[in-house]
């Protein structure tokens, strides 16, 4: 599992900033619940365009909640241009770090920064996600993987991956994002697939389900949650359903949810079944 950073640790048990400004003066909206991750950021203003205060509603796991969390803490205080100049490594290097798979997360804080700022000024939103959708998984432009490309110096496929989730669904765009990749360095095709995981057997008993459930909770969920002073008890597995306790940090952070759903339940139909929904009882 990924290793995180004391500062985002922090960002995500104690997110600062979270909330919505009813009175704002621009509204950025980036992702979807559809792609696993959503932000909404609210700034409001000065008369000198200075930002006096910044919120955010995120939907999205420990990286997206901790990223979207050092963009508000970052740019309060500053002129609507001075925010602008904070780029997505900034955000990272902010947070001490971000894992390489998560570095689209940043990557989101910046775009919903510059959405805000377009809806301010009245400007097209998100100009450059226009193009062709090359990721139909999540929704990913050629001028969205373009521009990672060159305003972080990208050169795999895996990279694109990491900044912008195009290529981590089925797969399918992998040659596109290869020929975007070469186009955009000048370079001949050089595919570098990401492994994709050998699909899942179908129509598994209740005994070989419980089975993978409890061998996938105990040694990949379980440790991982443990690492941040959480944990998590298998309850009982009725038929598609997984029913579990939160436990340590995890059962009062104000984000269990988003871990229950985005970590738990995810890892759970990548490693089980597609169909699978986790549940917490009390």
């Amino acid at each position: 599992m990924w290793e995180y950073t004391d500062k985002v640790r922090e960002h995500f048990i104690n997110p600062r900033n979270v909330g919505e400004i009813p009175d704002a003066d621009c509204v950025g909206e980036v992702g979807s619940l559809a792609c696993g991750d959503a932000l909404k950021l609210f700034l409001k203003l000065d008369e000198n365009e200075r930002i006096v205060d910044a919120k955010f509603q995120t939907f999205g796991c420990a990286s997206a909640i901790a990223s979207s969390s050092a963009l508000t803490e970052m740019i309060k205080g500053k002129t609507v241009d001075e925010a602008l100049e904070v780029s997505n490594q900034d955000i990272a290097q902010f947070l001490g770090g971000l894992p390489k798979e998560k570095m689209h997360c940043s990557v989101m804080g910046k775009e919903a920064l510059e959405a805000a700022v377009a809806n301010l000024r009245g400007l097209p939103v998100a100009p450059h996600e226009e193009g062709e959708v090359v990721c139909e998984c999540f929704g990913v432009t050629d001028q969205t993987i373009r521009r990672a490309i060159a305003e972080n110096n990208l050169s795999t496929v895996e990279e694109i991956t990491d900044f912008t989730k195009a290529g981590g669904g089925c797969g399918k765009c992998l040659d596109r994002l290869a020929d975007i990749l070469a186009e955009a360095k000048g370079q001949k095709k050089e595919l570098k697939p990401l492994e994709i995981a050998p699909a899942k057997p179908a129509g598994l008993t209740n005994m070989q389900r419980m089975k993978l459930v409890s061998k996938t909770i105990e040694e990949e969920i379980a440790p991982s949650l443990q690492k941040d002073g959480g944990d998590i008890e298998l309850v009982d597995v009725d038929g598609k359903t997984v029913l579990v306790k939160l436990r340590g940090a995890c059962s009062s952070c104000k984000s269990s949810q988003v871990t229950l759903k985005q970590f738990v339940e995810k890892r759970l139909r990548e490693a089980v079944e597609q169909d699978i929904t986790v549940q917490e009882v009390r």
